[in-house]
């Protein structure tokens, strides 16, 4: 019984590294709701508010005094399984509503000098299956929520370029269950926390032009926690290291309605190859786990548009990869890539501040699925709406 609940062990782990219907793998790119409506294009260049900070804290050199900058974006993904041989018990649909909000400050000390601080959560996942389902032994519910604490510093060295840096606090929990024979049901919980650091540029290559590159390291945890299976706990820890990401943005002022904005991200999930998990009480290997998995590109287009003095209209279409191989593919939440079909709009209320809402659909490519009795397809997709208000003073 034992062996049985280490087992599971990796599977806790593994929700961090699978996938969520807002970006491939388990990343979070819902860190504003102001980028939404653009499927995020731009994220590094734009800097029109404080949420410059987790995309790119050299952005906060745009912006003067102080900014405020919160919001919440609702992510609903879908995951339907379909069994090729017509077993019983599909699970629902895995995926439910959670809410990923996030908050962002700066502060402009001195002419080429600017503060900040940011709070969001950057990677998340919730599933949950019926209990009956066919692969209840390989998941019935699944959740990882992660919040991190991002203070930054911008400097602005000419008129062309801009430096910033930030350091990352963050923590993360996770929760795992799934069924036994028994029948009886296995129950894990883990939890840590760990520093990263963030930092980008932004060249003003022109008033109409700004390209900005940015990186967030990746952060390496030991995740310790509890394996209960049928009142037997074990104390279990797992070395696990969430990868590191570039991003290139450009942002155009086209004419004086219309902007336009790209973006490319790479994401090295490749350092993501096994998980070894470890009894905390006698130090013994207890199982080792295989991702295999790739490294991964996102890339975004977008545009916003303004219709009067007041409203500016924005649109945007991004690819994203997925980094899970076919043959590695989980059942806890199967990953695949999607394309992001983006709407958004913008109230600007002058010194009130400015209100942003926006929706994503997510279009993932059906995931097929080959795990012991997992043999088939999900109908996989998903939607994300957000709202943020951000005000200077």
């Amino acid at each position: 019984m034992k062996k049985m609940t280490l087992r599971t062990v990796p599977a806790l782990l593994l929700i961090a590294f699978s996938g969520a219907a807002s970006a491939s793998a388990f990343q979070l790119w819902e860190q504003n709701a102001s980028g939404l409506g653009t499927a995020y294009a731009g994220s590094a260049a734009v800097a029109d508010n404080a949420s410059t900070i987790f995309f790119n804290p050299a952005g906060m050199t745009q912006l003067s005094g102080f900014q405020f900058s919160a919001g919440v974006n609702g992510v609903k993904p879908s995951y339907k399984f379909r069994g090729d041989v017509g077993a019983n018990g599909d699970g629902g649909d895995a995926g439910s509503w959670a809410a990923v909000p996030n908050g962002y400050l700066s502060w402009q000390v001195a002419p080429d000098w600017t503060l900040g601080f940011g709070i969001s959560a950057p990677f998340g996942l919730s599933t949950e299956y019926k209990d009956n389902w066919i692969g209840r032994f390989e998941s019935l519910k699944s959740e990882i929520k992660t919040v991190n604490y991002n203070p930054s510093v911008a400097y602005r060295v000419s008129d062309k370029v801009s430096l910033g840096f930030g350091l990352n606090y963050q923590t993360i929990n996770a929760e795992l269950s799934s069924a036994i024979p028994g029948p009886a049901t296995s129950r894990l919980k883990g939890d840590d926390s760990a520093w990263g650091w963030n930092a980008g540029a932004l060249f003003t290559l022109s008033p109409a032009m700004r390209v900005g590159a940015s990186y967030r390291s990746a952060i390496k945890y030991t995740l310790e926690g509890d394996a209960t299976t049928a009142g037997v706990t074990t104390p279990v820890r797992a070395d696990i290291k969430l990868p590191d990401t570039f991003i290139l943005s450009v942002w155009q002022q086209v004419s004086d309605r219309w902007e336009a904005m790209g973006d490319v991200s790479y994401t090295r999930w490749s350092s993501l190859k096994s998980l070894d998990v470890y009894n905390r009480n006698t130090g013994v290997l207890a199982t080792s786990e295989t991702f295999n998995y790739k490294n991964a590109w996102r890339l975004a287009w977008g545009a916003a548009y303004l219709l009067n003095d007041t409203t500016k209209l924005k649109f945007g279409i991004a690819y994203d990869k997925t980094p899970v191989r076919d043959a590695d593919r989980s059942a806890r939440v199967p990953d695949n890539s999607r394309l992001w079909l983006s709407l958004g709009a913008q109230w600007n209320a002058g010194a009130h501040g400015k209100i942003d809402v926006g929706y994503s659909y997510l279009h993932v490519k059906d995931p097929s699925i080959n795990q012991g009795l997992l043999v088939g397809r999900y109908d996989a997709s998903g939607h994300v709406v957000g709202a943020q208000y951000s005000v200077g003073f």
